[in-house]
């Protein structure tokens, strides 16, 4: 996964997701749609065939970057959960 930033200003970030179509920028959307310091949060493909996603995220008073980063964290907190989870359960 490759990142590629168009906008940084302090409550928004717009940046694309390149090899991410639907799987994980989903993902990204639902953790960072928790947050309620998000106001508005969306992702699209420019054309069907489209390998990238492009991603517009802004924030009412954090920092965009650190809600995303938030989210990140989140995401990976979860997955740790999981593999756990997985762990136990195929013993």
């Amino acid at each position: 996964m490759e990142i590629e930033i168009i906008k940084d200003t302090k409550n928004q970030i717009e940046f694309i997701l390149k090899g991410e179509r639907y799987t994980f920028p989903s993902l990204l959307k639902s953790k960072l749609l928790k947050d309620e310091d998000v106001e508005f949060v969306a992702f699209k493909l420019e054309h069907p065939t489209d390998k990238d996603s492009k991603f517009v995220l802004k924030t009412k008073e954090k920092a965009a970057r650190k809600a995303l980063s938030d989210a990140s964290k989140a995401i990976v907190e979860e997955l740790g959960e999981f593999k756990k989870a997985l762990k136990k359960a195929l013993k």
